[in-house]
């Protein structure tokens, strides 16, 4: 997981947003009332936005906060948030945002442009060490982020706060809907003594009512939350320290309402043969790929016909099945859900015969030998198995490293791994946009030590390429600034430097008191449930 003069301002307010982003038309059998439970295996390190990065706090510290934007429940779209409307300069460095008057912290005082600066100042100061830091470095002055926060952040007015950029950046707006983005109250923030994500105050649907560290989280409803109507749920529960399987046995039992870690694969033909049980199941896409790195700076891995004929190589058809079918073959870095993803597009088909003549082309008739890594936890050796003879029939003897994920990071990351299976690891997007798919894991940016470009392929030009595009930040250059992004992504498939495996399906097993549209249950950006929209059928 995962960068963002007002008399000439074109103006990009909310009526200038798609029909979709200005409201959401709740279930109208939602019912108010009602307390859910949800399970992890894993307890929960923090629900600071600025630190929070994991599996389990990402959509609960989205429960518990709101940023300047957001998106409609169940899509990839934008809308307002915390902003009530916003506007761009028409050189697309400046951003003014209109914010919502009367929302309230859970503190009970009220959110202003002071609380918006303060926190994109803390997110961005060294001294946070926030993951997330990175993603607001177009914002002018985060060169020189630190205590006294970020020159390009100006408070206008207590509900007007105007932000500026460096550069032109029409990834920002996704930017300001991160996590990391979230709007906190100093006065809480220094309250808690450096603790703030065991005692989190946001204007979130949801606050923290208890914490029992090793047990379990409790979430209240918020009653002043700014949005009208929601949340359905007075309550969410979340137990940890609960292993999958036993979750699936509880929710089984009715104990449970949703497992977070998912349907346990041991377990997940059992359950989809049971219509029973598969009419509880959400099938829904998700901005994942899985993928093979093939280091490009590493022989025989630095001729663009090896990479190519690995790519060839690969059966995903198999690797699919040995996943029970729980994600698609992949044809190209983008997965079907992420914009700029190309219909159609064949990629590299599984062709054995063609990728001999490859392998011979490259002056290499005989294969050769390298080492496969991946992480040691099921499915993943199973599939390097796969891997291995699929190109153990083109002559390529791969000697599977199966390692603690750690350990298989750090090869990453050193350039010491030739070959990398990036299950358990694999790219899920911060936000959904292509320029997310590129930068960190495909960029220049990336090709680092210790980056996560595990393939060490740098293509300034398509670098350049990338910053034009993202230059594109007027709404009716959207079109073309997909279009150049599909170009781009085309010409990283024809360098081969990933062989892209298979895009995941999310199954998301629910009890059968949980209401709400099916896209709740699998909400791109809301994992594994929108807490906020979702309702208890049996509420009273």
């Amino acid at each position: 997981m995962k960068t963002w003069l007002a008399s000439t301002a074109l103006a990009l307010t909310l009526s200038a947003l798609p029909a979709l982003a200005q409201d959401y038309t709740p279930d109208p059998n939602a019912k108010a009332g009602g307390t859910i439970t949800i399970t992890y295996k894993d307890d929960v390190a923090t629900l600071d936005p600025a630190i929070g990065y994991d599996w389990q706090n990402w959509s609960m510290i989205k429960s518990l906060f709101d940023g300047l934007m957001d998106y409609v429940p169940g899509t990839t779209t934008l809308r307002p948030g915390l902003a009530e409307s916003y506007e761009i300069s028409e050189d697309g460095l400046t951003y003014t945002f209109k914010l919502r008057a009367g929302v309230k912290f859970h503190n009970g005082r009220e959110m202003t442009a002071e609380d918006v600066k303060y926190s994109l100042g803390r997110v961005t100061d060294p001294a946070t060490q926030s993951p997330g830091a990175g993603f607001f470095g177009s914002i002018a002055g985060f060169d020189k982020a630190g205590p006294d926060g970020l020159s390009g952040v100006e408070v206008v007015d207590p509900l007007t706060v105007k932000i500026t950029l460096s550069r032109p950046d029409a990834t920002f707006l996704h930017v300001m809907a991160l996590n990391f983005a979230s709007v906190v109250p100093k006065e809480a923030v220094d309250a808690a003594s450096g603790d703030f994500g065991k005692m989190p105050v946001g204007t979130g649907a949801f606050k923290l009512a208890e914490w029992t560290l090793g047990q379990r989280l409790v979430f209240e409803k918020n009653v002043d939350y700014w949005r009208t109507g929601v949340p359905y749920l007075d309550g969410v529960v979340f137990e940890v320290g609960q292993e999958p399987v036993v979750a699936l046995l509880r929710l089984q039992n009715g104990e449970v309402d949703v497992p977070g870690d998912g349907i346990p694969p041991a377990k997940f033909q059992e359950v989809m043969a049971d219509p029973a049980q598969a009419a509880r199941v959400v099938v829904g896409g998700q901005l994942h790929t899985g993928y093979i790195t093939l280091n490009v700076t590493t022989p025989p891995f630095d001729k663009v016909e090896v990479r190519k004929a690995v790519n060839m190589a690969i059966n995903k058809d198999r690797i699919v099945q040995i996943i029970n079918g729980r994600a698609v073959p992949a044809t190209q870095p983008l997965p079907p859900s992420m914009p700029g993803y190309t219909e159609g597009y064949a990629g590299y088909a599984f062709d054995v015969e063609g990728a001999k003549k490859l392998l011979a082309d490259a002056g290499m008739p005989d294969g050769f030998e390298t080492d496969l890594y991946v992480m040691n936890t099921d499915p993943n050796p199973r599939i390097a198995q796969a891997i291995q003879q699929d190109l153990a029939a083109i002559g390529v003897k791969a000697n599977i490293q199966s390692l603690a994920q750690a350990n298989v990071i750090e090869a990453g990351g050193a350039g010491t791994a030739p070959m990398i299976w990036s299950g358990g690891m694999a790219w899920i997007a911060d936000f959904p946009d292509p320029a997310n798919f590129y930068y960190g894991i495909l960029g220049c940016a990336g090709a680092v030590e210790g980056g996560w470009n595990w393939s060490k392929y740098c293509n300034k030009a398509l670098d350049e390429r990338a910053a034009k595009a993202d230059a594109m930040v007027k709404d009716d250059q959207k079109d073309a600034r997909i279009a150049e992004w599909k170009a781009i992504f085309d010409d990283v498939t024809k360098e081969a430097a990933w062989a892209p495996i298979f895009n995941e399906k999310r199954f998301t097993y629910h009890s059968e008191r949980l209401g709400g549209d099916p896209a709740l249950f699998t909400d791109p950006i809301h994992i594994p449930v929108n807490y906020d929209y979702i309702y208890a059928k049996d509420a009273q």
